[in-house]
């Protein structure tokens, strides 16, 4: 299928839903209504953290409200229903353990048995060819930026930055006996430079036959290209094999707050013009140099997508080359998803899922996304709106 049938299927409405009920939709569609009155939303946001605060029992509406839009469920097998109606539709998932907020030992150590327990599901099912992990589930969100700033670290912090660099590379390394990449997520800019250096070190032990090691570029900061041209010159001349998960950024208002309370010039690009532009620089580069590169595109912008298969087909680059991937979070941007896996393009879900109290902070970051991102809530119910139309007609014919 061509570049411009893409971008035109990306309105075919019946495929991009077709995996969802009458009951499913019009709740999805209940659902971002009430999302596009920002007012209302942030009431219901903050509504929501004091009615956990106080116990009070919301788990069943919470697991039939927002909770299944976005999660695939409270535990791996609850996740297998989406699991199979994704797979059905060329899609696969990245099964992602939302549970965040963790600083003790206990806690980090839980993390890592959880990937691990992931990855060995991924390979002997063949659920996903990628698991994904936070850096600060699995270390100290303090130790990083003592590392990040070059501060000296005493003997309990030296022996604590050890266990970190053990369950990075038991990860890694469980992860390349079992062929599944590793997606490794993106934190906040002033912790960011010793988690960039700690998975340059993992991409040379394990990236030199296959792509094994990601890291996140978060495209709203300003340096972010030029981290790039780095790491390939320093990579590429050793034919490592760089891999590189393309986002826009999750952490915008925070990044902004310290920067104007700290008084020092924020890393976030000043528009989100420049923002597009820094994220399609950043993926044209990949893309000019792809023999070094495995690219995971994650995005839920319409034209970077669309650019993307453009820049695939300038360059001769097959649709289903295992060196480039698309993803969008489960729940969002289904219209993009499902025509790029109909045009046999390699496409995935990110599929979170955890207790229903533990994944709130994930849930609130989704309300939080799609009442602050220009047009998300608007084309999702649009979309949904148009689909339900159809229904209505195909069934009165």
């Amino acid at each position: 299928m061509d570049v411009m049938n893409v971008l035109s299927h990306f309105d075919d409405t019946k495929t991009a839903f077709s995996y969802k009920s009458n009951y499913e939709l019009k709740r999805a569609y209940i659902l971002f209504k009430l999302l596009s009155y920002p007012s209302l939303a942030f009431i219901g946001k903050h509504l929501l953290n004091l009615l956990l605060k106080i116990h009070f029992p919301i788990d069943n509406l919470i697991k039939q409200t927002i909770f299944e839009q976005f999660c695939g469920g409270e535990n791996e097998k609850e996740c297998s229903k989406v699991i199979n109606k994704l797979n059905e539709n060329n899609i696969r998932c990245i099964l992602n353990y939302s549970i965040e907020g963790s600083n003790t030992e206990s806690n980090y150590e839980h993390t890592l048995n959880k990937t691990l327990d992931l990855i060995d599901l991924s390979k002997k099912q063949s659920v996903s060819s990628f698991i994904v992990f936070k850096p600060s589930a699995v270390g100290r969100f303090d130790l990083y930026l003592k590392k990040a700033n070059n501060d000296s670290l005493n003997e309990n912090e030296i022996d604590e930055w050890q266990r970190v660099e053990q369950r990075y590379d038991q990860i890694c390394n469980s992860a390349a006996k079992s062929g599944i990449s590793i997606l490794i997520d993106a934190e906040e800019s002033w912790i960011q430079k010793s988690i960039d250096e700690l998975i340059e070190k993992l991409m040379i032990k394990y990236n030199n036959s296959s792509c094994i090691v990601y890291n996140t570029i978060q495209t709203y900061r300003i340096d972010r290209f030029e981290y790039l041209s780095d790491l390939h010159k320093r990579l590429s001349k050793s034919n490592i094999k760089i891999g590189i998960k393309l986002v826009r950024g999750a952490y915008m208002e925070e990044e902004r707050r310290r920067a104007k309370s700290n008084n020092y010039k924020s890393p976030i690009c000043e528009t989100k013009l420049k923002t597009d532009e820094n994220y399609n620089n950043c993926m044209s580069f990949i893309f000019s140099n792809i023999n070094d590169f495995n690219l995971f595109i994650g995005s839920h912008n319409e034209r970077s997508n669309l650019l993307a298969t453009e820049i695939m087909e300038k360059h001769q680059i097959k649709n289903n080359d295992k060196r480039v991937w698309f993803s969008q979070l489960y729940g969002m941007s289904d219209n993009i998803s499902f025509n790029l896996a109909l045009s046999k393009y390699n496409v995935t879900k990110y599929l979170p899922f955890g207790p229903i109290k533990e994944v709130i902070p994930y849930l609130i970051r989704r309300l939080d996304e799609n009442t602050s991102i220009s047009g998300q809530t608007s084309r999702e119910l649009k979309l949904i709106s148009k689909e339900i139309k159809r229904r209505r007609l195909e069934s009165n014919n």
